[in-house]
């Protein structure tokens, strides 16, 4: 798998991160502000991920997902390391990301990389998102903070 930044932002591929994010105005945003990553494997697009800048010391990685058809063979792992070493690579201090309540695969994958349980953003979900989200049976609700230190 071949991880690379994507240059212009209108080739991001929506399709991709509209798994992580329902939200088109969210996604519109945050690709503005951050850089987008592209894994690719045999010339095809099959990983994505987008990495902002929320303070002077910190990144944030605002959505990363894997094609349907690739998952569950440790790529969403391998994009979330893709991301911490572009962090510190960039200078950060330290590196965020946000996951539903619901989202527990999301959940277990961040932590098996290092980032602890930070903080709760309650009804972020609900305030945020026009229709309900449902995952793994649960309604996702509240948004779990996850933060990890860089070694610079």
């Amino acid at each position: 798998m071949k991880i690379t930044e994507l240059r212009d932002k209108k080739q991001a591929p929506r399709h991709l991160l509209l798994l992580a994010d329902p939200s088109e105005e969210l996604i519109e945003a945050y690709l503005i502000k951050g850089k987008c990553f592209i894994a690719e494997e045999a010339g095809e697009v099959i990983g994505v991920y987008v990495l902002m800048a929320k303070r002077m010391d910190t990144a944030e990685l605002m959505n990363i997902a894997i094609d349907e058809r690739f998952q569950g063979k440790g790529l969403g792992k391998k994009l979330v390391l893709h991301a911490i070493e572009t962090a510190q690579l960039n200078g950060f201090h330290g590196i965020e990301v946000g996951t539903g309540n619901s989202s527990i695969g999301q959940l277990a994958l961040y932590q098996k990389c290092g980032f602890r349980i930070t903080g709760i953003e309650q009804d972020f979900f609900t305030k945020h998102y026009p229709t309900e989200i449902i995952e793994n049976g649960i309604v996702c609700r509240d948004m779990l903070r996850l933060s990890l230190r860089l070694n610079n």
